[in-house]
């Protein structure tokens, strides 16, 4: 299969200069990728950028320039956007998350709720935007949720279980939705508590008494409007599945010059 379009129009020597021009504001992320799509077509593609990853445009900026292939410039177009415009606006969105409590000692952080076969890379779009990267992979650290403690009989017996199990490098978090379920996490010796869909009285009351025993972490249903307010209770980290799960692609068209 081929590109019945450009097949039929361009001749195959023909040689072509293109930008890419930021439609709005945002944060760039995966000018690599980008770049990476036409190389695989054509590896003598040449690139200028006017600006790295994790750097702002405004509407109206021309941010790379390159030449190269005219057919395979537009065979790869579609497919090299889609990547750039995804965790360009990944990128966007945490950066607009982390403005809302710049001044606060708090960090965002992401979840796994990613692309499938795009984690690392929406992980990585996420750094670009300032933000901070939770598990990659259910390997990289203990996370005891509700279905975990259904399973084992309760929160006591899932920390003691897995306590015994693993390298004692490795933390263990818990997820907790009510007070009863904090006490308990607390008393078994959990590292990090997460507050699941907690409101702000029960966040205040939480971080309270956990009096900086563990590290606590807020999740559920945060977004920009309420971000700031979570920030204020004193938690640790906030974790946001909107970064990855449901992001708007960042408008960016290429244009031939």
């Amino acid at each position: 299969m081929g590109d019945i379009t450009t097949d039929n129009i361009i001749a195959p020597e023909s040689s072509s200069k293109a930008v890419l021009l930021a439609k709005q504001e945002a944060v760039i992320a995966g000018l690599d990728v980008f770049e990476r799509v036409f190389r695989l077509l054509t590896p003598d593609m040449e690139f200028k950028r006017n600006i790295e990853d994790g750097q702002h445009v405004r509407k109206g900026d021309i941010f790379l320039e390159f030449q190269g292939n005219t057919s395979a410039m537009l065979r790869g177009e579609r497919t090299a956007l889609n990547f750039l415009q995804h965790l360009s606006g990944i990128a966007t969105k945490t950066f607009e998350f982390g403005s809302r409590i710049k001044d606060l000692p708090v960090k965002v952080v992401d979840t796994r709720k990613t692309v499938p076969g795009l984690r690392y890379l929406d992980k990585y779009a996420v750094k670009m935007g300032g933000g901070q990267n939770h598990r990659l992979c259910l390997s990289d650290g203990v996370l005891i949720k509700d279905n975990h403690i259904k399973a084992a009989g309760g929160i006591k017996n899932a920390i003691e279980q897995v306590r015994g199990r693993i390298p004692h490098t490795i933390k263990i978090e818990v997820e907790t939705e009510t007070m009863d379920q904090v006490t308990e996490a607390l008393e078994g010796g959990a590292d990090i508590i997460m507050l699941d869909n907690m409101s702000l009285d029960m966040m205040n009351q939480a971080v309270k008494l956990i009096n900086k025993r563990a590290i606590v972490e807020a999740s559920g249903n945060v977004c920009l409007d309420s971000i700031y307010d979570i920030a204020k209770t004193g938690v640790d980290i906030i974790s946001v599945g909107e970064l990855t799960h449901s992001v708007k692609a960042v408008d960016i068209s290429m244009k031939f010059i």
